[in-house]
């Protein structure tokens, strides 16, 4: 969950990749000589030109590769030692691309000398402007106080000092310490102050905080606040064993700093996936079981109960946002409408009709009127009640839980058809449906989430125990 901040920095990636491109191609031009012959087997003028199809051809190839090895994610904080193995890495993939073009277009006749020629001249300019913008930035950084980044530090632990001396030394980093929280000498205001000045609208860009010292609902709250005014939230453990796989960690020095990991669910690729499938698939339901089924279930539950046919819900959704959940009502509405828990076995709320939706799971079928809107997913971690929220992350490893909310929630999942469906009744029990959705999170693809929906259905025309 990375975001860019600053003013003209995030230009440097687009002006980089141009930069590349066009040395890749101008080059291309003077010593492959692609332009003097022509590919006859093609019928345009345009694709005739060898140069035109290479130009197409390396531009393309070269973009997806190297978002594939990250060459451009260079950030202030990389060390030299990493962008030579990214230029490394980078450098061989090239040579792949450029002799697939060689093998592929076999009317190209190139020595493999020139090839090479053209390989080595090409990536040198790329490396050696790539090497001159990580240097420049930081010389910018270091003396004349540019692209710098506005943070604030949570906590008192060993790491958070350490980090405090690493920035100070390291001027070239280009952080700027506008406050320190902590509830010792070693701060400048009580940690209960940090809430208070972010939300007064602080020009905060990231937020370093030691995950150790707060609560879970410290946790959630700094969360929120990154996720809506777009700060970075890092955080930095007091022992190297918590960072786990749940976490991606950048070291400053030996310093590891956790941030929040950008999962393959959120991948730009992998989002834009499973978005399509869920608007498709919700609009599928809306439109042919929603659509004549909501007015015979009116009727049904208007007979026996006054009130509503949907009821809403509270429930916390990705990165800890409060949506409402909507369901068909299955439960007695009264002066208290203690609506606001679990449903028990034999639960005397429950109507009728609410306990034939319940047991056929058709109380959740609005749910894709979430989906739709983009709130929740067909298929995910289900979303807990605000309440409940609190409760369950007091029972799991803390790291494990920030991570089941790194994604939309669904209105199935994993946890679900492996037997943590319904009432959370002992501690083990949410463990384990944690466990379950961290797996998900952690190894989705498109073919799991058909296989969850199949699943789900079959166990819905089996009958669930604990469907009640």
């Amino acid at each position: 969950m990375e975001f860019r901040r600053g003013r003209y920095s995030w230009l440097m990636r687009p002006i980089l990749t141009i930069f590349d491109l066009a040395v890749i191609n101008i080059f291309a031009y003077y010593y492959l000589n692609l332009g003097e012959e022509e590919a006859y087997f093609f019928k345009s003028k345009i694709l005739n030109n060898k140069y035109v199809i290479y130009f197409i051809y390396s531009s393309v190839l070269w973009v997806f590769s190297t978002y594939y090895t990250q060459f451009y994610n260079v950030y202030r904080f990389t060390s030299l030692v990493k962008v030579f193995a990214i230029l490394v890495k980078q450098f061989f993939v090239y040579i792949v691309i450029v002799f697939s073009f060689v093998g592929i277009y076999r009317s190209v006749n190139l020595p493999a000398p020139i090839t090479f020629k053209y390989i080595f001249i090409t990536f040198s300019i790329i490396s050696t402007g790539k090497i001159l913008s990580y240097f420049g930035l930081r010389i910018f950084r270091y003396y004349f106080r540019g692209n710098v980044r506005n943070i604030i530090l949570i906590g008192c632990g060993k790491g958070i000092q350490e980090f405090k001396s690493i920035i100070a030394e390291k001027k070239e980093l280009g952080y700027i310490i506008k406050e320190i929280f902590c509830d010792t000498q070693f701060g400048t205001k009580p940690l209960k102050d940090c809430f208070k000045y972010l939300k007064d609208g602080s020009d905060v860009d990231e937020v370093f905080c030691a995950i150790d010292e707060l609560t879970e609902k410290q946790v959630n709250e700094l969360i929120k606040y990154a996720s809506i005014n777009h700060s970075n939230i890092k955080f930095i453990p007091n022992n190297i064993e918590n960072s786990t796989n749940r976490f991606k960690a950048d070291f400053y020095g030996v310093l590891p700093v956790l941030s929040i990991q950008k999962v393959a669910l959120n991948n730009d690729v992998n989002r834009v996936i499973k978005r399509s499938f869920d608007i498709i698939f919700s609009l599928f339901v809306i439109f042919f079981i929603l659509s004549w089924l909501t007015p015979i279930l009116f009727v049904l539950v208007k007979i026996e109960s006054k009130g509503p046919l949907f009821h809403k819900q509270d429930r916390t959704g990705i990165d800890y946002k409060v949506f409402q959940c909507f369901k068909f009502r299955s439960l007695k509405t009264n002066g208290n409408n203690d609506n606001q828990s679990y449903v028990k076995q034999s639960d005397e709320r429950v109507t009728k009709i609410g306990k034939f939706m319940r047991k056929t799971s058709m109380d959740e079928l609005p749910q894709f009127f979430n989906v739709f809107m983009g709130e929740m997913s067909v298929v995910g971690p289900r979303p807990h009640m605000l309440s409940y929220t609190d409760i369950y992350s007091k029972k799991v490893d803390k790291y494990n839980f920030i991570q089941r909310h790194n994604v939309k929630p669904g209105i199935t999942g994993l946890a679900q058809i492996s037997g943590y469906r319904g009432q959370i009744e002992t501690d083990q029990d949410i463990i384990g449906r944690v466990k379950y959705d961290v797996f998900y999170i952690e190894n989705w693809s498109l073919l799991l989430d058909i296989k969850i929906i199949i699943k789900t259905i079959i166990n819905i025309l089996k009958g669930e125990e604990k469907a009640y």
